[in-house]
């Protein structure tokens, strides 16, 4: 899989839905485009096919620019156009392009060598800052989320979120891959679809492009919710689940997103065991130490067993299947301590 690099923007671009860019794009591409400040800002889309908040974002902004020159030089990398063809986020021949950036627990497939040629690429070009623009499928806040906590790294999330995530798993995302090279974020933008996320998106793509230094100073505590992922939850392979009361090993809450970014007590409840209630959530600890009881399945019931605050949970199957139920997150302060 070989990466494709163009020094303009092709005729159509601009205008085109992502189900139709495999008309204008051929495959995964990145734009080097030339901009006042030459240290690049490096921004990601389409990383998962049916999300399209990011693309939308940057067709805007570069509408915006049609006539004038950027204030800075923007590699932009739009990635699976195959799986936003077909409406997905990836497709069953492909490793996930979010899965795929050097630390990949796969780096024998061909998106990884892919992969590896964009990082190649943005570090020969000494890079200012680097984003990644998601959406997801549950009940979220816009967010930040990023692999390091230092200062300026800090910054960059706070032009979009005062609500920031720092995770270290899973590995082989955009943003790990990046921070080695420059302060680097991920943004969450809410559900696909939404016109105020792609406003938001717009904003921060702007905000980036204008920035022409970090600051100094140390980031005020005050302005920030800052989060970290302790464990990921995900249903068995082996084992059905169901969100609308319909039999099946497990039968979460209808509602059970709206439960993401809320701090929930011992004993709330998640759903109920269906089949022969000896089914069991998998999970899976952040720093690889032995996983404590996070589920009580007493009664039949699925309550937490400790105090958390979940993010990402959702009711649609397939991302449960392709990725996670949700993570399970706590708060803490700028050097990582839990804040309970």
């Amino acid at each position: 899989m070989e990466l494709r690099v163009l020094d303009h923007v092709p005729p159509g671009f601009l205008d085109a839905q992502a189900p139709s860019l495999t008309g204008i794009l051929p495959g995964p591409t990145l734009f080097d485009l030339p901009g006042r400040r030459p240290e690049p800002l490096f921004a990601s889309v389409l990383l998962h096919g049916n999300e399209d908040t990011g693309l939308l974002a940057v067709q805007e902004v570069l509408r915006r620019y049609r006539d004038q020159e950027l204030p800075r030089r923007l590699l932009l990398f739009v990635g699976n156009v195959e799986a936003a063809a077909a409406g997905v986020r990836t497709l069953d021949s492909q490793l996930d392009y979010n899965r795929a950036w050097p630390g990949t627990l796969h780096p024998e497939a061909p998106e990884a060598a892919l992969m590896r040629q964009v990082v190649d690429y943005v570090a020969q070009q000494k890079p200012f800052a680097s984003i990644d623009i998601h959406n997801n499928t549950g009940v979220n806040p816009h967010y930040a989320c990023l692999n390091r906590l230092e200062p300026v790294y800090l910054h960059l999330a706070r032009l979009f979120s005062r609500t920031v995530v720092f995770f270290e798993k899973p590995v082989g995302v955009q943003s790990s891959a990046m921070a080695e090279l420059c302060p680097a974020v991920t943004v969450e933008c809410g559900k696909t679809g939404d016109h105020s996320a792609t406003a938001h998106a717009v904003e921060f793509v702007e905000a980036c492009l204008a920035l022409s230094h970090f600051p100094e100073h140390a980031p005020v505590p005050s302005d920030f919710d800052l989060l970290r992922t302790f464990a990921v939850v995900k249903v068995p392979r082996d084992n059905t689940l169901s969100f609308d009361g319909s039999e099946a090993d497990f039968r979460f809450l209808e509602d059970i997103d709206h439960r993401n970014f809320f701090e929930l007590e011992p004993g709330s409840e998640f759903g109920a065991l269906g089949g022969e209630q000896s089914a069991r959530l998998l999970v899976e600890a952040e720093d690889d130490a032995p996983v404590a009881d996070y589920f009580d399945y007493a009664g039949g019931k699925i309550r937490l067993s400790t105090r958390t605050v979940p993010a990402m949970l959702t009711r649609d199957i397939r991302a449960v299947r392709l990725d996670c139920l949700c993570y399970l997150m706590h708060r803490i302060d700028f050097e990582g301590k839990r804040q309970d």
